[in-house]
C-alpha cells in the first residue's frame, strides 16, 4: 500500500534490514508533495501550521513500496548555499531512526490498548531489534567501542614486540624491520582510538539540547537536537566541510542542528562544530519552523528555547534544563 500525503519534506526510502519495513533513511530536502509509505504511517507536514503530524495503524509488518514525486516549495531552492557543506545525511538518519523508535513504541502501546496482544508482541520484538542496533551505534559514537579497540590494539602490540625480539635474536632483520613498522602503525592508531574514547568520557559542551543558536559564518538560526564530543562524520564529509581548517579542528564538540526552514530551506539538518555557533545576544522568542520540532520537543520555554522530550534527554544522558527564575518577568506579567 502506498499512501499519498502532502508534505514539504522528501525522504527517499529503502527496505531496512533492521526494522523489516520501508523506512525513512535518506536525506530530507524541501519539496511540495510526496507519495510515501512508512510501515503503516502517514506523515503530513502542514506548511500553514508548520508542524509534522502522523497517523499510524498496526499493520506494518510487511515491506512497503515507495514512489516519490517532488517539486520545490521555496523559490531558489534548487540553488545550493555555502552552508550546504555542513549538511549531514548521517545526522538526519540518526534523527529519523530516533523518530522510528518513538513510532514503534506508540504502535506497541496502541496494540495493547486495543487488546491485540499477538501484534503487540511482534511489534515489541521489532522494537527490541531496532533499540539494540541503535544502542550499538550510540556506544560506538560515545567511545565504548573505541575503548575495546584500544585494548585489542594494546594486546596486538605486546605480541608483535615479542615477535620482534625473537626476530632480532634470530638475526632475521628483514622480518624485524617489518614488525617494527607494524608496531609503529598500531601505536599511532591506538593513540588516536584512546584519545577518541577519552574525549567521550570528558566531553564538555557549550550548548544544550533545545537551545537556539546562530551560525557565526552563515547566519542561519538553528536549534540543537544532538551532540558528539568530536566530529563523527566520514573522512570525505570532513574534507568537503573543510574541518581541518577549523581553529579547533575535528577534536571539538559537533552538534546536530535543526535549521529554520525560512532561514535556509535547503539545509534542514546541519552538523556544526562548536566554534561556529553562538547564542543570540537577546533571547530568541521568534517563530521557528522545522518539521522535526513537533516530535523532538514539547514546545518553547519562557526564554524562547525548546524543551526536549524525555526520550531525547535520555538518549544523550542530559538533565532537564530549568529556566532561571526572573522576578522582573513576574512583576511585568502582574502589571499587565
Amino acid at each position: 500500500m502506498v499512501q499519498s500525503v502532502s508534505m514539504s519534506t522528501l525522504a527517499t526510502s529503502r527496505y531496512c534490514g533492521v526494522c523489516g519495513s520501508t523506512c525513512l533513511r535518506r536525506q530530507f530536502g524541501l519539496i511540495k508533495e510526496t507519495t510515501i509509505g512508512f510501515g503503516g504511517s502517514q506523515f503530513v507536514w502542514n506548511d500553514r501550521r508548520k508542524s509534522l503530524s502522523f497517523a499510524t495503524n498496526i499493520d506494518m509488518l510487511k515491506p512497503r513500496n515507495l514512489r516519490v514525486q517532488a517539486g520545490w516549495l521555496f523559490k531558489g531552492g534548487d540553488k545550493s548555499s555555502e552552508a550546504s557543506i555542513e549538511r549531514s545525511e548521517n545526522a538526519n538518519e540518526d534523527i529519523l531512526m530516533f523518530f522510528f523508535q518513538l513510532d514503534l513504541a506508540t504502535r506497541v502501546q496502541y496494540a495493547l490498548n486495543v487488546e491485540q496482544y499477538e501484534i503487540a508482541q511482534q511489534l515489541r520484538e521489532k522494537l527490541t531489534e531496532v533499540e539494540t542496533e541503535v544502542l550499538k551505534q550510540q556506544e560506538s559514537r560515545r567511545g565504548s567501542a573505541s575503548k575495546s579497540e584500544a585494548q585489542d590494539m594494546a594486546i596486538s602490540i605486546l605480541r608483535l614486540r615479542a615477535d620482534l625480539q625473537n626476530a632480532v635474536q634470530s638475526e632475521n632483520y628483514d622480518l624485524a624491520a617489518k614488525l617494527r613498522d607494524e608496531i609503529s602503525k598500531l601505536e599511532a592508531e591506538s593513540l588516536t582510538t584512546s584519545i577518541r574514547a577519552q574525549a567521550y568520557e570528558n566531553a564538555q559542551y557549550a550548548f544544550r539540547l533545545g537551545q537556539k543558536v546562530k551560525h557565526k559564518n552563515f547566519g542561519y538560526r538553528g536549534v540543537i537536537c544532538g551532540m558528539d564530543p568530536i566530529c563523527c562524520e566520514s573522512n570525505s564529509w570532513m574534507e568537503n566541510a573543510q574541518v581541518q581548517k577549523l581553529t579547533r579542528g575535528p577534536d571539538q564538540p559537533f552538534y546536530q542542528v535543526l535549521v529554520d526552514v525560512h532561514t535556509d530551506p535547503n539545509l534542514l539538518v546541519a552538523y556544526v562544530p562548536e566554534e561556529s555557533l553562538v547564542v543570540p545576544s537577546e533571547p530568541d522568542k521568534d517563530r521557528f519552523d522545522h518539521p522535526y520540532t513537533s516530535f523532538l520537543f514539547f514546545g518553547m520555554d519562557a526564554a524562547g528555547d525548546f524543551i526536549p522530550i524525555k526520550q531525547l534527554r535520555e538518549k544523550y544522558n542530559k538533565p532537564r534544563h530549568e529556566v532561571p527564575y526572573d522576578p522582573d518577568n513576574e512583576k511585568s506579567g502582574e502589571s499587565s
